[in-house]
């Protein structure tokens, strides 16, 4: 990208509230790049589904590759907005040196905002093949850079410090990220294999109800798993 050419929203940041043409080209973006990836996706059907002429893709994003990061960005912002609270409450806990049920619950609550994101579908369009193909491979980097830095690596640590304050073992030793991605693929399934997941259970969909049920079932297995590391620990130091 040229860095003489302005663009009409600066590339760091979200888009401009109010800015309803912009949002209509991002959003049909994210469904058309989900669909047919980054390639297979052409700028002439982006404009088509988000009822506009070609050409005002290039007035707000310059190329196809910034519409792309634009995505990127747009589903960064809003997932951070949902997560943020539970982190920051985690990390409240972790400073006030809470107790190990507190710090428990810490990590269940993140857990419980990320799968709130997860089991119910209410995107226009759904992020989930967006998603699917960026971690495939194949679709430019700067997507999962921008997915990385401003969602993956603070959610990552975050969890990490915890489960080193609830189990004693090092935040990155290979045990504890270990750990933290199976606690988390408890439900990713429902995420990557939505359609055998509900066909086995015999759902239609993931409602509000069953999403509920799902974060229940899955927060139990998570408090087991907690409490049963952090009594390992417990007589590792007995027996030391």
């Amino acid at each position: 990208m040229s860095e003489g050419k302005k663009l009409r929203r600066p590339p760091e940041g979200g888009y401009a509230r109010g800015d309803e043409t912009r949002r209509k080209i991002v959003e049909a973006a994210i469904g058309l790049f989900g669909q047919h990836g980054f390639d297979g996706a052409s700028t002439r059907d982006i404009a088509a589904r988000a009822g506009v002429n070609a050409p005002a893709l290039q007035y707000y994003f310059e190329n196809k590759e910034g519409l792309y990061r634009a995505c990127a960005e747009s589903i960064a912002d809003e997932s951070w907005h949902a997560f943020e609270p539970a982190v920051l409450r985690a990390r409240k806990a972790l400073a006030d040196n809470a107790g190990t049920e507190a710090l428990i619950d810490a990590f269940i609550d993140i857990q419980a905002a990320v799968a709130d994101r997860t089991f119910v579908k209410r995107h226009e369009p759904d992020q989930r093949l967006f998603f699917a193909r960026e971690q495939g491979g194949g679709e430019p980097e700067i997507g999962s850079e921008i997915l990385r830095k401003r969602v993956r690596t603070p959610l990552n640590d975050i969890n990490v410090e915890l489960l080193e304050r609830i189990t004693g073992m090092p935040a990155r030793d290979p045990l504890t990220v270990v750990r933290m991605f199976s606690l988390y693929g408890q439900f990713l399934l429902f995420f990557i294999a939505r359609r055998s997941t509900l066909s086995m259970l015999g759902w239609d969909d993931i409602d509000a109800a069953k999403a509920e049920f799902l974060k229940s079932s899955i927060a139990e297995q998570t408090r087991v798993l907690l409490r049963h590391w952090n009594r390992e620990r417990g007589a590792g130091n007995r027996s030391g």
